[in-house]
């Protein structure tokens, strides 16, 4: 091993750190197109709110495969690129096609369908950042790269909420919307959306570096042994299920799977469900493919994620709860936002209506003012992080994230909303750092970018449940008042600041 990689990882200055996470400004202004406009692009042509949510399942169930898939390749790729920006630089090619292609979008299926595209290229942009700053930063220094990386995502989210309202309002776009075409400032902030995505990729991949795989491994050995953690003291990891063990839990998960969709057909419910019940087979169906794999001594990228998934590490695992409460409730608001508000303080006015599209491009500059207040406080973070705890923090951000959400409801005024949004920017700051830094703490080096990508199941298996049930929530117990579905992601929030409380930091030491 070389002597450079004996020594630990040197600190990086701190605008080297922003030009490394740059890349997530244009990425955020891709995601806050999809969760502050999509529900407005498909009702615009033609969906309706019970439907909203099964026409949101193409980005989970796209995060679900690829996001490990793309992170397992990522630790074993090493170009003239590096390791982890060859993702960077096609998932930005394809996901600037993408912006570009969807405003042409005249009927329902093309909308979903680019839908699915764009979170497609997305995951494979944004997956390998996660595992880049883990690479490049000493772990002092990783609360603040992943600090960055929310600043730059609450600037991109800024411009790309705020850019309909102020196409129309400042250079007088038109708004209007019709049966087959979207309104001319939606269009124009996709085209704007894609030019800027891949100016901002392009700004990291060309400025950035990264340590080959030996070096690499030296660092993280001479880190893990500076807090004293060595193979003899580390946590050790669960085992692994055998054949036999994979092939019971596929036949469980099966059965499981089957039953749902066989009660759901007899019982002529919401055919969401469905989708739980088709999810859990399916899972079912690959332990029982990793079990018969096994048999024969082989494993493969398959089975290596499948025995990663069941060897997570102690903190991981305690992190996925809180995860799983905090998603669920965010997916809850960017589903019914739109039309919850429209509904509970609009009156309900048509989606073909100047009402409608006006009142749809204050909610989306509302959207803008989230990501402000995101990009304010994400290096505020890390602050009371220190005085505190980075668990503790997370779990105040959350609870104030619940207040946010409540405030949907009991707010009188759409114009105080924006009110409630600096609470939901609090909480979008902490979720897309805190739990990142306390995780990479814990993780090997050489699976960084697999482990990442399989800490984004907590975040998409929520976001399947919610796209789930939140339709049979709103439709049956909430009388069709799509606005209680905030209330509920509030309750979720409380529950996650709770579990968060009991995560076990390595970096706490």
């Amino acid at each position: 091993m070389t002597a450079e990689a004996l020594a630990r990882k040197p600190r990086l200055p701190f605008m080297q750190i922003l030009t490394m996470c740059f890349g997530f400004f244009g990425i955020q202004m891709g995601f806050a197109l999809q969760t502050g406009h999509f529900s407005r692009v498909f009702t615009t042509l033609g969906a309706d709110m019970n439907s909203l949510p099964i026409l949101w399942i193409a980005g989970p169930v796209t995060g679900l495969i690829l996001q490990p898939i793309v992170g397992y390749l990522s630790d074993r790729t090493w170009t003239g690129l590096g390791r982890r920006r060859p993702y960077f630089l096609w998932g930005a090619l394809t996901t600037s096609a993408g912006l570009l292609i969807m405003p042409s979008s005249s009927a329902l299926w093309m909308a979903a369908g680019m839908l699915w595209i764009l979170d497609s290229s997305l995951n494979i942009t944004m997956e390998p950042f996660r595992a880049y700053v883990g690479d490049m930063l000493p772990e002092d220094q990783r609360t603040t790269g992943y600090a960055a990386q929310s600043f730059f995502i609450g600037a991109g989210g800024t411009l790309g909420s705020a850019l309909p309202w102020m196409l129309a309002n400042w250079a007088d776009v038109s708004n209007e919307a019709t049966a087959t075409s979207l309104p001319a400032n939606i269009q124009y902030t996709f085209y704007i959306a894609a030019v800027l995505l891949l100016i901002s990729v392009l700004v990291t991949v060309v400025s950035g570096r990264e340590y080959d795989p030996e070096t690499l491994a030296g660092y993280e050995k001479a880190e893990a042994e500076s807090r004293g953690l060595t193979q003899a003291n580390m946590t050790p990891m669960p085992d692994a299920p055998n054949a036999s063990g994979y092939k019971m839990i596929g036949l469980i998960f099966i059965g499981i799977g089957v039953a749902i969709c066989f009660g759901v057909f007899l019982a002529g419910i919401e055919k969401e469900l469905y989708i739980l019940g088709g999810g859990l087979a399916a899972f079912g169906l690959l332990a029982l493919i990793a079990g018969l794999t096994k048999d024969k001594g082989e494993k493969g990228m398959f089975g290596e994620i499948m025995e990663d998934m069941f060897r997570l590490p102690k903190t991981m695992r305690q992190l996925a709860l809180v995860q799983f409460f905090s998603w669920f409730a965010m997916f809850s608001m960017w589903i019914y936002l739109n039309d919850g508000a429209i509904q509970h303080h609009y009156g309900s006015p048509a989606p073909d209506t100047e009402a409608y599209q006006s009142a749809g491009d204050w909610l989306a500059l509302l959207g803008g003012v989230y990501f402000a207040v995101a990009a304010i406080v994400a290096f505020a973070i890390p602050v009371l992080a220190k005085m505190t705890s980075r668990k503790a923090a997370h779990a105040v951000c959350l609870l104030v994230g619940a207040l946010g959400f409540s405030s949907f409801i009991w707010l009188p005024d759409p114009s105080l909303l924006w009110i409630s949004m600096i609470g939901v920017g609090v909480v979008w700051a902490s979720i897309l750092s805190m739990p990142y830094s306390i995780l990479s703490n814990a993780l090997p080096a050489e699976k960084m970018g697999v482990y990442m990508g399989i800490f984004n199941f907590f975040i998409v298996i929520p976001q399947l449940l919610a796209a789930t049930i939140l339709g049979l929530l709103v439709s049956r117990l909430f009388g069709g008042y799509a606005i209680y579905a905030l209330g509920l992601g509030a309750s979720s929030f409380v529950l996650a600041a709770i579990f968060c409380l009991f995560v076990d930091d390595p970096g706490d030491a």
